[in-house]
């Protein structure tokens, strides 16, 4: 029985008193109660209007109770509670995402979903559309992965890096107004791929990629790409497609579909047939002013949309075969590296792998005409002195004087080098204001330079208050340092794992956009060596970096972009707004929010970083070689492993990979037994001057010639890390060739 003033669905009935007898405030009360819609799933709740007498505001609202009830026959009381709750959950989660549907533009939330990852948009879609367009058109864009639909294109784009193929079109009449189009419309040169291979006799050494060879990294993350693909099988496939398998080819099956390199036949088709459209002119959408041209963009809080982007013109793309030259001035072939403090044996070995790896003409003679082909540069930006220090008018002659007198360093500086390694000083000033995007605004952010993945860390100013200001960005010249209490302030480089130079790994995470964006070519980690030549890499004229392990995330240790691109310019605005943070995290969130993903690719770890899932606990169950389950493995390398690393040599180290990523370990040496650079007589007075400053040499009276050579006193398992150091320093003392084959010419 339920009580008097109860109806049938459990809810007390408001228009009786606890008597029975009826109660009503007013007859419009009682009118509007009786006449509203009897629902057993529903409740009229009326709640007087202040100011409006007899006037109510009616609601109606889910009938809980009833829904409670109906659980409890059918579930336990506490599983009944569980299924309220859930309906109370999702009926809270349908009303805010309808709202978020249906929100204008004034009315943005104040923050999103999930406080911890703002968004970081501040280019509306108009201006994205221009980005995709101008990369595409200058030939950066050689993918046929569709573009996002969000960018919301509604007519193909000219793609002169793709060939043209025939493909079912819907016919315009057909297709719904304004459908987004994906894919883009190749009218560029064919594509030949190659059997790169070994020939007979010549089958000791793998052969030179041919130039102007391209790699089609499409084809690259479908034979590669985690999680469906292993590191393992990934490495094969890049040594067969890459020839690197010379004379050991076990494979006996077709391996065409493994083909990866390509070079371009023909020219760039001027008159292509396209799908007539109004828009054919101009393929940005403009919607009308009645729609929202942003709709579905999520805009950074508190920001106003950036003023329209201005672009130079599109570049004209040339294939290879069709260049004046042998190199190509729009994409000039250059390695940027970025250092700071004392030249070390890490920055080193990265020369000396750039040295046994790339084509460098240096088995040439210099008068061979051959010898004046077009190679890549390495530039190594040394910062002198602490990230944050004051800088000096003579740090310039300074850097060259250290560089001179350092073991490590000095080789580098013999007059065979000059064309192709050359040292460069980093001044923060200079190059910001190099960056036309931001040159005359990033002074308003001076005071939060080291800005790492939205962390600041402040850095005192010269009177002793405490601010994030950078002392090496207000003036010109080099930098000295200056002492104080603060350790991480005046940090040189990283001596260990407890002082590590963290203001100036921040400073690089924005040092390799500026460098790339200003000069073109590609950044690398100081902690990075070279394992093959990277001449189809050029080829390929799109920006790349490489994910972060298992994460959905660039790693920027490699960086390609290409000078004065759309995509650094959107990348210089939109950090500008966003406190010129330059983690790898947060580029990651600048491309995805701006649904610019594909114009910076994100390469498989494999070809640059290929330890790096095995460390992480991922595919250890098939492991590539060598097996490393963390990167100190390099160094150290595991007893019951320690066999490999002389059996296997250079050409058993991640063999197909393009260079491989140690991850810091600025303090420990390659090469202990041998902590010095073992070039021969050549560079004997910076050997003798290393031997003799290392603690570790006993017999500190003896000349170099006098010190003991034995065998005994070496180690006896030597370490992936040694075998490779001597390996490159074998091919510079003139032993042994590179990996090609080619013996250094002085």
């Amino acid at each position: 029985m339920y009580p008097s003033n109860s109806r049938q669905n459990g809810i007390r009935d408001l228009s009786r008193s606890p008597n029975g007898l009826p109660v009503f405030t007013s007859s419009i009360h009682e009118k509007k109660l009786r006449h509203a819609k009897a629902s057993s799933w529903t409740v009229s709740i009326f709640f007087p209007i202040p100011g409006f007498r007899n006037r109510h505001f009616h609601l109606i609202l889910p009938n809980l109770s009833l829904l409670h009830q109906v659980t409890l026959s059918h579930f336990s009381r506490r599983r009944s509670t569980l299924v309220l709750l859930f309906a109370c959950v999702s009926t809270a989660f349908i009303i805010f995402a309808i709202a978020q549907r249906f929100r204008t533009e004034e009315k943005q939330w104040s923050a999103p979903l999930f406080p911890g990852e703002p968004p970081t948009l501040v280019f509306g879609r108009e201006d994205l559309q221009k980005i995709w367009q101008w990369e595409i058109q200058s030939g950066h864009y050689p993918s046929r992965r569709n573009i996002p639909k969000p960018i919301g294109l509604t007519v193909p784009p000219l793609n002169p890096a793709l060939p043209p193929r025939k493909v079912a079109k819907i016919p315009s009449r057909f297709r719904p107004p304004g459908a987004a189009i994906g894919e883009t419309m190749g009218h560029g040169p064919k594509r030949v791929y190659l059997d790169v291979q070994a020939r007979p006799p010549n089958v000791a050494y793998p052969p030179r990629p041919v130039p102007g060879s391209v790699a089609d990294l499409d084809i690259v993350m479908d034979l590669c790409e985690f999680p469906s693909k292993y590191v393992r099988d990934c490495l094969e496939v890049l040594r067969i497609g890459g020839g690197l398998d010379n004379g050991a080819r076990l494979r006996r099956g077709n391996v065409d579909d493994w083909r990866y390199i390509y070079l371009e036949d023909g020219q760039v088709n001027k008159a292509v047939d396209r799908p007539p459209s109004p828009a054919a002119f101009d393929p940005i959408i403009r919607p009308s002013a009645s729609l929202d041209p942003n709709a579905g963009l999520l805009k950074k809080p508190r920001t106003e949309w950036e003023l329209p982007l201005q672009l130079p013109l599109p570049l004209e793309h040339h294939p290879y075969h069709t260049l004046p030259s042998t190199c190509d001035p729009e994409n000039p072939r250059l390695f940027h590296m970025f250092w700071t403090g004392p030249f070390t044996d890490k920055p080193y070995l990265a020369l000396l792998s750039y040295l046994f790896t790339q084509n460098l003409k240096l088995h040439d003679h210099e008068d061979d005409p051959d010898a004046v082909a077009c190679r890549p540069q390495f530039w190594l930006w040394i910062n002198p002195g602490p990230a944050a220090a004051v800088p000096n008018p003579n740090a310039l002659h300074d850097m060259f004087e250290q560089l001179k007198s350092n073991p490590w360093a000095s080789p580098f500086l013999h007059p065979r080098f000059k064309d192709v390694i050359k040292f460069k000083m980093w001044n923060t000033t200079e190059q910001l204001d190099g960056i036309p995007e931001i040159k005359s605004e990033w002074r308003v952010l001076k005071d939060a330079l080291f800005n790492s993945g939205g962390h600041i860390i402040s850095v005192p100013h010269e009177d002793g208050t405490s601010s994030a200001s950078v002392t090496a960005s207000v003036s010109s010249g080099g930098v000295t340092a200056k002492t104080n209490d603060d350790e991480m302030i005046n940090r040189l480089g990283s001596k260990s794992a407890d002082s590590y130079d963290r203001l100036s790994v921040i400073l690089s995470d924005m040092a390799r956009f500026v460098l790339c964006h200003r000069f073109g070519g590609v950044y690398l980690d100081a902690d990075t060596i070279f394992l093959r030549d990277w001449e189809e890499l050029w080829g390929w004229k799109g920006a790349f970096a490489y994910r972060w392990s298992r994460l959905e995330k660039y790693n920027t240790a490699v960086l390609r972009m290409n000078k004065g691109s759309a995509l650094g310019s959107f990348l210089f605005r939109t950090a500008l707004k966003n406190g010129l943070d330059f983690h790898p995290m947060t580029v990651s969130k600048y491309t995805k929010d701006a649904y610019l993903e594909g114009l910076l690719l994100r390469l498989p770890d494999a070809l640059f970083d290929s330890a790096w899932l095995n460390t992480e606990y991922y595919q250890r169950d098939r492991p590539p070689q060598p097996y490393f389950t963390e990167f100190g493995d390099f160094f150290d390398t595991p007893l019951q492993n320690s066999a490999a690393p002389q059996a296997l040599g250079f050409e058993g180290f991640f063999r197909g990979a393009y260079s491989y990523h140690f991850h810091n370990f600025w303090w420990k040496p390659f090469d202990p037994t041998r902590n010095f650079p073992d070039l021969g007589p050549r560079f004997i007075d910076g050997e003798r001057l290393a031997r003799f400053n290392n603690e570790t040499v006993s017999n500190a009276t003896l000349t170099v010639e006098e010190l003991p050579e034995k065998v005994t006193e070496d180690k006896r398992d030597l370490d992936w890390a040694t075998v490779l150091k001597r390996t490159f320093e074998a091919y510079v003392r003139g032993e042994s060739p590179n990996m090609y084959g080619e013996w250094l010419q002085w």
